[in-house]
């Protein structure tokens, strides 16, 4: 069964930083794009990164306009982890994010439908 959980969130002040893990377990997630999405309140579930398989021990990482220089996106194949370092946090960053998970050469993948596992999510909450 898979089964991805995710860590690391918590209540910070605007300008903070974080860094949020997901650990996949079931499956080796080595050939798939993880990725990060978060959802606030009253508001659509949004792409945040993704962490894509390109070849052997390469991938692709892309980032939604509003994270673009202050998050990073990265992976331990090893470990079968994803993590996404938030810099300079600002308080629309508060959401619930879901690290999420594809099937196998799903390619780069950045829309919430291509993924096929997610996680229940971890709060992220960002003071002014």
């Amino acid at each position: 069964q898979v089964q991805l959980v995710e860590s690391g969130g918590g209540l910070v002040q605007a300008g903070d930083s974080l860094r949020l893990s997901c650990a996949a377990s079931g499956r080796t997630f080595r050939n798939a794009a993880m990725g990060w999405f978060r959802q606030a309140p009253g508001k659509e579930r949004e792409f945040v990164a993704a962490h894509s398989w390109k070849d052997d021990n390469i991938y692709y990482a892309d980032y939604a306009d509003s994270v673009k220089g202050r998050f990073t996106i990265s992976r331990e194949t090893v470990k079968n982890r994803v993590y996404l370092q938030m810099n300079s946090l600002k308080p629309e960053d508060t959401a619930v994010y879901y690290c999420a998970a594809s099937r196998p050469y799903s390619g780069r993948v950045v829309v919430d439908y291509a993924y096929e596992y997610w996680g229940q999510g971890t709060q992220v909450t960002v003071s002014s």
